[in-house]
């Protein structure tokens, strides 16, 4: 009879303790649901009455390492705000749009270095009040002079309403501003500008092209500049063990108009997404041996004038050959001897025991 008492015991004191676990959590759940609402609606709140105010101004914050630098005296805020410059307002950049570079403008050269843009305008101002059109300040909706390390590069740009303000302007080309005389032409005019030239290398029939990837084949390379002209034969330096491209190829073309395209064209100037390098190669075939460089016209840089053998004289009416002097002039001169036949041939001493002759003196 005890035994079972004590059994129900312990059963119903394992139930109560379940019943207040949940009661437990239900009152925790309760009170976190009650929390977030209260959040959220403190959120709600927040958002709808505060408006965050950013200073678009402000300078960038700077690290822990540049603050450091500062106070070491080692960092430049001026530089810090050329690599990082505020962002500008919206009028600003409505006003920007507006000044848009012009279609008629002079470019003026040959500036002294300590000339400004006020100079500058100022000139053309006063040149131009008798020449119509009057050329005004208004007129000039930008003055760019280049500067570099502080001081300008010597020539800048100027934009203009239209093509007459411009012939105003190119008129006083060859003017006097600050001791220099000045260089004026119109914007859009290259004239006397030289050409860049194609290659280092003279004009060739011969095309290098370099930078290749190891995966170039010559079938590839003959696709690639086929519509450059007539190909003869593709030269492409091969690893001995795997046989792959080393890098670099020459092609022959037909004539010199072949890798005068390839050099112009934009279309061949890249392959398997690595850009190109093209040259005019060395055309074997044209460079003469050194043992015969100069040897053509070497008499006539000395004056000296090709002049036809003069008839030699009978055998009969040659004179004899004296005595002393045994070998005629055409006779062939004897080869010498090797070193190695005259060794053989020369006369050895003998290796005999040669007796002593001569007097021995005895000192008492």
């Amino acid at each position: 009879m005890r035994i079972e008492k004590i059994t129900m015991d312990s059963s119903e004191s394992k139930k109560e303790k379940k019943e207040r676990k949940r009661a437990a959590k239900e009152l925790k759940e309760s009170k976190r649901r009650k929390v977030d609402t209260s959040v959220e609606k403190d959120s709600s709140e927040n958002e709808e009455n505060d408006e965050l105010e950013i200073d678009l101004s402000a300078r960038v914050p700077l690290s822990k390492k540049q603050q450091r630098l500062l106070k070491k005296g080692k960092l430049n805020l001026d530089k810090l705000d050329k690599k990082h410059p505020a962002p500008k307002p919206e009028n600003e950049e409505e006003s920007e749009k507006e000044k848009k570079k012009s279609e008629f403008g002079v470019w003026v050269g040959n500036l002294s270095f300590d000339t400004t843009k006020e100079d500058l305008v100022r000139y053309i101002v006063s040149k131009t009040e008798d020449s119509e059109p009057k050329v005004t300040e208004e007129d000039m909706s930008r003055v760019n002079i280049p500067k570099k390390d502080g001081k300008i590069k010597g020539f800048a740009y100027i934009d203009l309403p239209s093509s007459a303000h411009v012939d105003a302007v190119v008129a006083l080309s060859e003017g006097h501003l600050n001791g220099r005389r000045m260089l004026i032409k119109s914007a859009s005019s290259f004239e006397g500008r030289p050409e860049k030239p194609l290659s280092k290398n003279p004009p060739s029939r011969i095309l290098f092209v370099g930078n290749l990837s190891f995966d170039t084949t010559s079938d590839l390379l003959e696709e690639h500049f086929r519509h450059c002209g007539e190909i003869i034969k593709i030269r492409m330096a091969t690893f001995e063990d795997s046989g792959k491209c080393k890098g670099f190829a020459f092609i022959d073309f037909k004539d010199e108009t072949g890798p005068t395209t390839a050099l112009k064209s934009k279309l061949a100037k890249k392959l398997i997404n690595r850009p190109l390098r093209l040259e005019y190669g060395e055309d074997r075939s044209k460079r003469t041996p050194k043992r015969f460089e100069g040897k053509e016209n070497r008499g006539e840089e000395f004056g000296e004038v090709p002049t036809t053998p003069e008839p030699q004289a009978p055998i009969s009416a040659v004179r004899r050959p004296t005595a002393a002097r045994t070998r005629t002039r055409h006779e062939p001169v004897a080869s010498r001897m090797k070193s190695s036949v005259a060794l053989a041939t020369a006369q050895r001493a003998s290796a005999a025991i040669v007796p002593s002759s001569g007097k021995k003196i005895k000192f008492d």
